[in-house]
């Protein structure tokens, strides 16, 4: 479980003081990228985590740090690095425990550190939830936070976009993204990911399973955000854009989509340029070039190129007869 590694790295710096990724890696038995995520998250938790660079460089604790693990409970310690988090922590049914490992926690600092992690706590605040739009409740929640702690089994009936089925599955982890909560599971040899909103009946079994120790939720989800990401965008667009159209085009793209843009470095007469980037479907893609109005001009592929030309086509038969009659005198 990711929390465990996160104190191993923790006491690991504490007891040894300099430390590289490396050896970080090799002792928690994951990527040296791992480490690196878990020491951003050791960061954001407050933890005053340093790096030094060069051959003989490595992570440390500010000299001086010290934390008194042994008076937290493993529930108070796996719930400190929600710390950032607190709805999502209540979500979990770990509230009271975050709480209790937050004081426990800053009693052990220093009195500078303590001041500093109350000045931390005052200026900077985690929304994980998304902006517009309520947020998801789902009823199940608690119970699969619970089977993923114990590693139990779970029956769920499930509604899928065509039908409701029934599966048994062993809960590998849960993940908030964007308002959302999903949860890893294995059925059989596979992973998979399920919205839990979407789960209608679920109970936990009495049935234990083994958890494969190399198994790294994050990790997981980064890799199936990216297969999900390329499924969703099967083709590649090119685009002349405006240098306003530019702009609104890296603004508005998803991440996948702006990192893999490629953007010409000539421009022509009237200052536009020429974009590679992935598309989704001609009807999505149109949707969201649709924003650039007439700061976009669709170079291929062509059937895309037909699909924002019937969508105009459209257009200006809704709005001709209000031009040639009342929209010239307005």
């Amino acid at each position: 479980m990711r929390a465990s590694r996160l104190i191993n790295i923790l006491t690991t710096l504490q007891a040894r003081g300099l430390v590289t990724a490396e050896t970080l890696a090799a002792e928690n038995e994951v990527s040296v990228r791992t480490i690196y995520r878990d020491i951003d998250a050791l960061s954001l938790s407050g933890i005053p985590v340093y790096s030094e660079r060069g051959s003989d460089g490595g992570y440390r604790l500010l000299d001086g740090y010290r934390v008194r693990l042994n008076g937290m409970s493993r529930e108070e310690a796996e719930a400190m690095f929600l710390s950032g988090l607190p709805g999502a922590a209540a979500d979990l049914g770990l509230g009271a425990m975050m709480a209790g490992a937050q004081k426990k926690l800053t009693a052990a600092l220093p009195e500078d550190l303590r001041q500093s992690a109350a000045r931390m706590q005052a200026k900077f605040y985690l929304d994980a939830p998304t902006w517009f739009g309520e947020n998801e409740q789902p009823f199940h929640l608690q119970a699969i936070a619970d089977a993923v702690w114990n590693s139990k089994r779970i029956r769920m009936r499930y509604r899928t976009w065509k039908a409701e089925k029934d599966r048994e599955v062993e809960p590998m982890g849960i993940v908030l993204k964007g308002g959302a909560w999903y949860m890893a599971a294995r059925i059989g040899e596979d992973t998979r990911t399920y919205r839990i909103a979407r789960i209608l009946d679920l109970v936990v079994t009495e049935h234990r399973f083994e958890r494969p120790e190399d198994f790294d939720l994050s990790a997981y989800w980064d890799d199936n955000i990216r297969r999900l990401e390329e499924e969703l965008h099967p083709g590649t667009g090119r685009l002349r854009v405006s240098k306003w159209g530019l702009t609104m085009l890296q603004h508005n793209s998803p991440h996948y989509v702006r990192s893999r843009m490629q953007v010409s470095e000539e421009t022509d007469a009237n200052g536009w340029r020429t974009v590679e980037l992935p598309i989704a479907s001609p009807q999505h893609a149109v949707s969201e070039l649709m924003r650039l109005g007439s700061d976009v001009e669709i170079l291929e592929p062509p059937e895309l190129r037909l699909a924002m030309a019937e969508t105009v086509r459209k257009l200006g038969a809704f709005y001709r007869l209000e031009m040639e009659d009342g929209g010239r005198g307005a």
